[in-house]
């Protein structure tokens, strides 16, 4: 039976496109970055995006050296030694039970510091316009004034919201740009340089159990350190300074977490009670509600439940995902560009176009001026209003901690 074979010459044209298509389409899926490449903020990232730090993140590892060396010795040393002292279970118990407290205090501090807390993606264009100056040279546009504050209505009260010009938005209520960072954050708290990054919404409940757990070890190693030179005044039928002289590895264990039960006791007492006033550190330093309805406040049992009880909200950002082609940040010409604009975005400190290698450099520096200026009157960031006059484009805002 002859079969008839079909003619390659003839009819392959459409087959050859549709390759060169796909393969055009591949090498533009390769050439284009992904996101946490060209992150403008000053976050650290790893594991290709999967994990992002602030800029200060070696002091993430000094806290970890500041938890692990005085763990060691107290393993070591003292709870060693506790196991012969005590019944075989009880002695045991006492250093498996430290061990995960250590292991539990290091995994905090990962999710505290590794995960987004709550950045506020960056507006590709300004928001439109609601006045214009009126006076414009010749065939100039009329320079846009956009308003610096509007309102919105929070559990029935007015709050005063402004706009970043870095990000180019309106800042929810209870968020800030912190500088350190380069970033809107979420109810932001604090930056904290001992887990170097923002503390705001995706992790301010990891923060406080880190905190508080550090305490209970800290008084759990003071507690045991005693307990050791005690038995060892009791065995050898000696002073307690005689005892001390003995170990002086419990010796330094004591003052150590004597000094630190201080601070990070202090800060679990503070933050107890910013949950149950329903504050934020930012807020509470700068007087936010002194003499003022906290819009916020929902009664203690309510706001204990929305830091510990309600679940935390996905972040809003993919920094693993490839830039949009629609995107107006990339490159057009070897320079920035963005859409109704006639000119690339430039340093406003060293007045040059900005390439991809200076994403993270060079434009980070101009992000941090604006934040800089802008922040100047931080005080009126988010205050009290009576007015009744609500933009249209905000919608009623419910409180979620």
């Amino acid at each position: 039976m002859d079969v008839a074979l079909p003619d390659p010459h003839v009819g392959g044209g459409g087959g050859k496109k549709d390759l060169a298509s796909a393969e055009t389409s591949n090498n533009t899926s390769s050439q284009r970055p992904r996101v946490y490449q060209v992150w403008r903020g000053s976050n650290v990232f790893f594991l290709q995006g999967r994990l992002i730090f602030g800029p200060d993140v070696n002091s993430v590892f000094l806290t970890i050296f500041l938890i692990v060396v005085p763990a060691s010795l107290f393993c070591i040393f003292v709870a060693r030694k506790l196991i012969d002292d005590f019944s075989y279970r009880a002695g045991i118990s006492v250093v498996v039970i430290f061990v995960a407290f250590v292991f539990y205090d290091l995994a905090l501090l990962l999710l505290i510091s590794g995960r987004d807390p709550g950045i506020i993606p960056r507006n590709k264009y300004p928001p439109e316009p609601d006045s214009y100056d009126g006076l414009s040279d010749g065939p100039q546009t009329p320079s846009v004034r956009i308003p610096r504050m509007k309102e919105v209505r929070v559990n029935g009260i007015m709050v005063k919201v402004k706009y970043c010009d870095t990000c180019m938005l309106y800042r929810p209520p209870r968020c800030s740009h912190c500088s350190i960072c380069n970033n809107c954050v979420q109810n932001f708290d604090h930056h904290c340089p001992w887990v170097g990054q923002c503390i705001g919404l995706r992790n301010y409940r990891f923060f406080f159990m880190f905190v508080f757990s550090t305490t209970l070890m800290c008084i759990y190693v003071f507690a045991f350190s005693w307990v050791y030179i005690i038995r060892i005044m009791h065995s050898e039928e000696t002073t307690i300074w005689k005892a001390m002289t003995k170990t002086p590895t419990s010796v330094v264990l004591i003052i150590y977490t004597f000094l630190s039960v201080w601070f990070v006791g202090g800060l679990t007492i503070f933050h107890l009670y910013l949950i149950s006033n329903n504050q934020t550190t930012y807020e509470n330093f700068r007087y936010r509600y002194e003499g003022r309805t906290n819009p916020h406040d929902i009664g203690i049992f309510g706001n204990f439940k929305g830091v510990f009880f309600s679940s935390i909200p996905p972040s809003k950002n993919n920094f693993r995902a490839l830039v949009s082609e629609e995107d107006p940040n990339l490159l057009v010409g070897g320079e920035f560009s963005r859409p109704n604009m006639g000119r690339a975005v430039k340093d406003l400190e060293l007045g040059r176009k900005a390439s991809w290698s200076e994403a993270s450099t060079g434009y980070a520096m101009h992000a941090r001026h604006c934040n800089d200026e802008g922040d100047k009157d931080a005080e009126i960031d988010e205050g009290v209003s009576s007015s009744s006059d609500i933009p249209e484009s905000f919608a009623d805002i419910q409180t979620r901690q």
